[in-house]
């Protein structure tokens, strides 16, 4: 009969004449191993990288070349010879939304040492701007419908298919300007973090605050003073540099372990080894 002896520093297992005595580790017993954080850095660069590469697809090569800005017809007939172009920009943009879910995940586990509550306002304030911009994405869809070929669409005029599809481009961009509000304030709270954390350089969070700021701005002016947002807009577009050098910083470089750890590491806790 198989016999089980369960002591504080070891395990004996006897079978009759037999006996192996089996010695615990020495290790913590609670001890769990924990993914590197040089790991989460660089999987936060590579999704942040999709984010700002979709983000310029989107905006950019999409948007800015097809839609004609007071021109509804020329808008249209833009969008429907570039149609697969068009819904291209509405796939990429929803997938980097998406993106932004494990991204904000993995910000939370590299900065909840420095700060737990500044950090859950991070993934609040991301997770709330991803959400609006993602429901506002389908007034940029919306265009594809209002110039299908659809039966029902044949009781309006080709005008005001045509108008429609402009108007429902222009509540996209004061949705996305509504995201960016609390992208905003998710810059100035991930900048403060990075200024306070010690294993990034402080210059990025900087430069996040700044970026953060442009971003209230601009969205600000275009509720209120739609005129001063377009002398404002390149400096907005300048601040862009901020979250650039954040993306390549954590994709190249990664975190400093060794003050990572020194934030992170807790009683009875064994910090991550480098990768």
């Amino acid at each position: 009969m198989l016999h089980i002896i369960d002591n504080q520093n070891s395990v004996t297992i006897s079978n009759g004449d037999r006996q192996i005595k089996v010695r615990r580790s020495k290790m913590n017993p609670n001890h769990t191993v924990e993914t590197s954080p040089q790991i989460y850095a660089r999987t936060a660069g590579l999704l942040y990288l999709i984010v700002i590469l979709g983000g310029i697809f989107a905006e950019i090569i999409v948007r800015d070349r097809l839609v004609v800005h007071g021109d509804a017809a020329a808008t249209a007939h833009n969008i429907k010879a570039h149609e697969l172009l068009y819904r291209a920009g509405f796939a990429v943009e929803i997938f980097y939304c998406a993106c932004n879910v494990p991204l904000i995940l993995i910000f939370y586990k590299l900065f909840k040492p420095v700060n737990r509550n500044l950090t859950l306002l991070v993934v609040l304030f991301s997770v709330v701007g991803t959400a609006i911009e993602s429901v506002s994405l389908l007034a940029h869809f919306a265009p594809l419908v209002f110039l299908g070929n659809g039966h029902q669409l044949s009781a309006f005029t080709p005008e005001q298919l045509q108008a429609w599809s402009y108007l429902s481009l222009q509540f996209f961009e004061y949705g996305f300007c509504t995201a960016l509000v609390f992208f905003g304030f998710y810059c100035l709270a991930m900048g403060y973090l990075i200024f306070r954390s010690t294993f990034l350089p402080r210059i990025i969070g900087v430069l996040l605050v700044i970026q953060g700021l442009c971003y209230l701005v601009n969205s600000f002016a275009n509720f209120l003073a739609p005129e001063f947002a377009k002398h404002f807009f390149p400096f907005l577009a300048a601040s862009g540099i901020a979250e650039v050098s954040f993306c390549l910083w954590l994709l190249v470089m990664g975190v400093n372990v060794k003050k990572w750890n020194e934030v992170s590491i807790r009683p009875g806790r064994r910090a991550p080894t480098e990768t």
